[in-house]
């Protein structure tokens, strides 16, 4: 691992990337683990150096973006206290703050990255500190997704008809997962978290199916179906952010690092409908939406579900 600068050195290198222009408004800041594998770091070592410069006004954290160099035209930096001075008194640490910054770096950077320590730097703090309020991070993360699930509620008078409930979940449900995509990847459908607040969005769900008279069987398996829908589609946020961050390349930029390969497949004559199909949105111009393919998919599961349903209500 390469040697280098540590925690000030890596702060004072950002801080006049910034300052010089070299980084602008908005340019995404190196990641914590991008720092901590160019300045032979630790982790939280990098994390400590993005929450300086967050303290500081120079950069701040922006979900499935990660950090990026803050505007100081409309958010003046925070003056850097003076040698010698003591620093201004921090709020008591909480569980719920421990939660909050570690949910924040999780949005910023992903779950991969989130350690306690991390999470210490960020609230600046001593590294066992968050202990008192937490075991570790399988404690956190447990946390942190019921927090998340729990952002969002339903209102105390459904609408009609069990299409518009399970329209209104689905989109909250959805809507949580764009805000924290690290949500997607704790645990496999099969082994579902016990959490208060995700049970919230399942009552909901399994009340509209109520009255069909349909087993227990039989709605938890649409209740899995629909909410293995939602997930599914969810996990790409995540992963994409991921790529992201590991290659430097947007999307765009990674089709066009695969042209060649797809050329040669589209071209060897083996898959016509694919290449004609290819062929077309290369010429109409294509993105692929992951907001507009929910809605789609929702669209197609619903509409099978209620001719499952009107078939049930037609033999009560």
């Amino acid at each position: 691992m390469p040697t280098g600068p540590r925690y000030p050195g890596i702060v004072d290198d950002l801080r006049r990337r910034i300052e010089q222009g070299e980084l602008p408004p908005g340019a995404k800041v190196p990641s914590t683990r991008r720092i901590a594998a160019e300045w032979g770091v630790a982790m939280a070592t990098a994390a400590k150096a993005l929450a300086t410069l967050a303290q500081e006004g120079l950069v701040r954290a922006e979900p499935r973006s990660g950090t990026v160099v803050a505007d100081r035209r409309a958010t003046p930096p925070k003056a850097r206290p003076a040698h010698g001075t003591r620093p201004a008194r921090q709020p008591e640490l909480t569980r719920e703050r421990v939660v909050r910054a570690a949910i924040a770096i999780a949005d910023a950077e992903g779950l991969g990255v989130l350690t306690m320590r991390g999470v210490a730097a960020r609230l600046g703090v001593a590294p066992m500190s968050p202990y008192r309020h937490v075991a570790g991070k399988d404690e956190l993360v447990v946390l942190m997704a019921d927090s998340a699930f729990g952002e969002r509620g339903y209102p105390a008078r459904p609408p009609e008809g069990w299409r518009a409930r399970w329209e209104l979940c689905a989109r909250t449900l959805w809507s949580l997962y764009r805000r924290h995509p690290w949500l997607a990847q704790l645990s496999p459908i099969t082994r579902p978290l016990p959490l208060p607040n995700l049970a919230v969005h399942a009552e909901w769900a399994l009340a509209a199916l109520d009255g069909f008279g349909l087993s227990a069987a039989e709605m938890c398996d649409l209740h899995v179906m629909f909410f293995s829908y939602v997930h599914g589609v969810a996990v790409h946020l995540e992963r994409e952010q991921q790529a992201l961050g590991a290659s430097g390349l947007s999307g765009d930029e990674w089709l066009d690092g695969q042209a060649p390969a797809m050329g040669a497949i589209t071209g060897s004559g083996r898959y016509p409908t694919f290449a004609r199909m290819l062929g077309e949105l290369s010429e109409e111009g294509y993105d692929l939406d992951l907001d507009e393919l929910f809605e789609l998919g929702l669209r197609s599961l619903l509409d099978g579900l209620a001719l499952r349903l009107d078939r049930r209500r037609d033999v009560m």
